[in-house]
């Protein structure tokens, strides 16, 4: 199959023939037909997470075409169109079997414990606890940005959040999983102030439901106070940084809830922890979404009440997604970009 693929952190990312993966027992293999680019990937390629072992194939968030199934599979077949969460469980122990599958301690992630989406091929292990299938009428480019981005974000309002009809949420960057963030927000009733250092990136909060939107800077969490009449009911931090991370949690009101869902690559940063105690702040961590939670996410999809196809700005092949990993830290693009491996 082709892939891309790099043997260091932080060096080149090629286009390269590898062996197709093995459909390992209980999984399957999916042909893929959108790969979404995400910081993540460059999270890993830069050397922030533990599990990556080189060399390595990228790629976290796809849709694809069932191409064959494992023994012991029971729900899938060959041609079934899906997608999947970027946490897979095991399927047996405790977390999967009550519905955690995004806490699962023998996870496993494509593009991150194992070679990944962006490739033409990609193989998933414990195939009925963690495919999804995709609605007729959601084509391969919206349906990728639902294994991660979209899923991440909706998540994290709905259960990590817990947003309210009228409530005011702040979300800090507006790529991916921010974006993601303020359209499943707005679909449920709340009021967004969307923050980011990117006039294109605001300019497209707006579009998809943002009321307000703010620059990123020292001042953004006092400009969100303003707004919002003292202070935001709930924020999210989809970028992962200090800075943002703080901002976020000094842009909430007293008793409100900051979510955690962009990753760090300082393992402990600062944070105004003082201010989560006077202020009875509540501090949240949101990784991904399980399979079995994405009957409600899809049904917003199919109503037409959040569109995840109006997020992807463009879809590439092997030659500019490799640019586009490695660029991702230093030059974001607005909204999502997909690989199509079939060009």
């Amino acid at each position: 199959m082709k892939a891309l693929y790099y043997e260091r952190f932080g060096g080149p990312v090629e286009v390269a023939d590898l062996p197709d993966p093995v459909v390992p027992d209980g999984g399957a293999v999916i042909r893929v037909d959108a790969s979404g680019l995400c910081r993540s990937d460059w999270h890993a390629w830069a050397g922030h997470d533990g599990s990556v072992a080189l060399p390595h194939v990228p790629g976290h968030e796809f849709a694809g075409v069932v191409e064959a199934v494992g023994a012991g599979v029971d729900h899938w077949r060959p041609g079934d169109r899906v997608t999947a969460p970027f946490v897979n469980g095991c399927g047996t122990c405790e977390w999967c079997r009550s519905g955690a599958a995004q806490v699962c301690p023998w996870q496993t992630q494509p593009g991150f414990t194992h070679w990944g989406s962006h490739a033409e091929r990609v193989s998933v292990r414990a195939a009925d606890t963690n495919l999804v299938r995709i609605p007729d009428g959601v084509d391969a480019d919206a349906a990728a940005a639902l294994g991660c981005r979209f899923a991440t974000a909706h998540r994290a309002v709905t259960e990590r959040a817990r947003i309210q009809p009228g409530e005011w949420m702040a979300v800090y960057g507006a790529g991916g999983v921010g974006l993601s963030a303020v359209m499943v927000a707005v679909a449920l009733g709340a009021r967004v102030v969307a923050v980011d250092r990117s006039p294109a990136a605001l300019e497209l909060a707006t579009s998809v439901g943002a009321e307000a939107v703010v620059p990123a800077g020292a001042a953004a969490p006092e400009h969100v106070h303003e707004i919002t009449g003292g202070g935001a009911h709930a924020s999210v931090d989809a970028v992962g940084s200090a800075e943002t991370a703080t901002a976020s949690i000094l842009s909430l009101r007293r008793r409100g809830r900051h979510v955690q869902v962009g990753l760090l690559a300082t393992a402990v940063p600062e944070l105004p922890l003082g201010r989560v105690i006077a202020w009875e702040l509540d501090v949240l961590g949101s990784h991904g979404m399980a399979a079995v939670d994405y009957p409600a996410m899809l049904a917003l999809v199919t109503a037409g009440r959040v569109r995840p196809q109006d997020l992807v700005s463009r879809a590439v092949g092997f030659g500019e997604a490799a640019r586009l990993l490695q660029d991702a830290d230093s030059t974001p693009t607005a909204g999502i970009a997909v690989l199509h491996p079939a060009g």
